[in-house]
């Protein structure tokens, strides 16, 4: 048996169709995010218009203009500039990991998509009408919170409602749609750059349309999950019709039958915390903790976060910029689409690989151009510039099929359902936890490895990349609660799994 690879393309499967209210449901839920990825991309975006500097940064945008004097990499090397952009990971961090994961497993999943809508709403609210830095900080802590509990309760969402042969598809929902807010972020960033003075503040308010409307408004029609209403205790009766309807058929029985045994197990543990550290659930834990950590040190922070602040370290005007991050994003979104295609065809495991490959080698050449051509003072030519861009848009590609949909939908149906919370909640934890530190810094490690951190991003990409190979079974197309039979008949996990057997 090659390392590695469990074969289940043909593993048990429930009855049931793609229904008009699962696609319903799942799009709805899927909002979340987008306006994730439009405050995401909105804070990119701000952080390199000169009106935005000018009004709370005033020191960055001094350095900026003092092109002679300060290297290109170290333009924008600002503590104050990263705590506005890792203030919202922080607070997401801290919201996810003392309140969401708890609130999601006893009031349900919907309701803790509700709350982060109304978190979303405030702090776009509170940021559109920033005075000084203290509301623009605010404002992205509020966002965190809100950040906290959609990425606890969607991605749960999501796998618990998709039928399992379509799973892939309907989680890889929500990377998509994160995609999406981060493309339609980079278009109105594009827009108000050019309304002087005050445009940043369209960007910043216009997050309480998508926020109000597509997630506080939808999840008051949203259904709660059938696993979600057993875990609470709801008639059985009342979760046979939610299931008759989410999949379409009348035979129902055996679905229902391994989410009553997964709820009856759930309710044994009394700490899941606890419970997740046993040695049964070693494989599980491993991949909630390193599966986050690794797609943050992909370095899709550099392009998420500082594309435009990127660009226009290397030369590009203030406007080329934000048009950069447009293509970019668009790149991103057609290949997050095809990740939806591919993921239950072809499987997790072929687009890890072939993502981690395609994004080491285009980060390796990055770094030699910025190396080689750019230096600390000098400049690229619009040759290097365009195949700049290029080769980011490769990379792009790569983490939109592998790292970016498949690091949410993995953790997201690894987990029975006694620790599924829990788990969530460690996976979105060490996320937000790396996403924080990167975004923190991000802009020194720039200033002081120059073009190297590139190299460094790529050292990491091949490792993870190896351990994908190593240690991570295929999931395709497996009912969410049998998943736990592939660290069976791993070659490494098994040996932690065999006391339950």
């Amino acid at each position: 048996m090659a390392i590695g690879v469990i074969s289940n393309t043909s593993g048990p499967q429930y009855g049931g169709k793609i229904t008009t209210f699962v696609i319903l449901s799942c799009v709805t839920a899927g909002m979340g995010g987008l306006i994730l990825g439009y405050d995401v991309g909105v804070s990119g975006g701000v952080t390199s218009m000169d009106s935005f500097l000018k009004a709370f940064f005033p020191k960055v945008y001094r350095r900026m203009l003092a092109d002679k004097d300060i290297g290109n990499y170290c333009k924008f090397d600002s503590q104050l500039l990263t705590v506005f952009t890792s203030s919202m990971y922080i607070s997401g961090l801290i919201t996810t990991t003392l309140f969401a994961s708890t609130f999601t497993e006893k009031f349900g999943r919907r309701l803790s998509m509700l709350f982060g809508g109304v978190m979303f709403v405030v702090g776009a609210a509170v940021g559109g009408a920033a005075a000084n830095l203290f509301m623009i900080i605010l404002a992205r802590v509020l966002l965190g919170v809100g950040m906290g509990f959609s990425t606890q309760a969607v991605p749960l969402y999501l796998s618990e409602m998709a039928p399992s042969k379509y799973r892939g598809a309907f989680s890889n929902g929500f990377q998509f749609m994160l995609v999406v807010g981060s493309l339609i972020a980079s278009f109105i960033n594009y827009g108000t750059e050019k309304i002087r003075g005050w445009g940043w503040r369209i960007s910043f308010a216009l997050a309480m349309v998508p926020s109000f409307l597509l997630l506080t408004l939808g999840t008051l029609f949203l259904p709660e999950t059938p696993n979600s209403l057993i875990q609470q205790g709801k008639s059985h009766q009342k979760v046979i019709a939610l299931l008759k309807k989410i999949r379409g058929i009348d035979n129902v029985d055996e679905e229902l039958e391994d989410i009553i045994k997964a709820s009856e197990a759930s309710k044994e543990v009394k700490h899941p915390f606890r419970k997740i550290l046993e040695r049964r659930y070693r494989p599980q834990l491993v991949m909630a903790i390193l599966i986050p950590f690794f797609q943050q040190v992909t370095g899709i922070n550099v392009i998420g976060f500082y594309a435009p602040v990127l660009f226009r370290t290397i030369g590009t005007a203030e406007s080329a910029s934000l048009m950069s991050s447009v293509i970019i994003t668009v790149v991103a979104a057609l290949c997050t689409l095809g990740s939806m295609v591919l993921a239950d065809r072809l499987g997790r495991r072929v687009l890890f690989l072939s993502g981690g490959i395609l994004m080491s080698v285009s980060q390796v050449i990055v770094g030699a151009i910025m190396g080689t051509q750019l230096g600390d003072q000098g400049s690229l030519t619009k040759t290097y510039g365009y195949l700049m861009v290029v080769l980011i848009c490769i990379y792009v590609a790569g983490f939109s099929w592998s790292w970016g949909p498949l690091a949410w939908l993995v953790p997201s149906e690894i987990f029975p359902l006694e620790i599924r919370s829990a788990g969530q909640s460690i996976t979105v934890a060490v996320n937000f936890l790396f996403t924080g530190a990167v975004a923190q810094t991000f802009l020194a490690m720039l200033c002081h490895m120059k073009s190297g951190l590139f190299f460094f991003f790529a050292g990491w990409l091949v490792v993870m990349t190896v351990f994908i190979y190593m240690f991570l079974p295929e999931t395709k197309n497996l009912p969410i609660e049998k998943i736990e039979q592939v660290w069976r008949g791993h070659w490494f996990w098994k040996k932690y799994c065999e006391t339950v057997m």
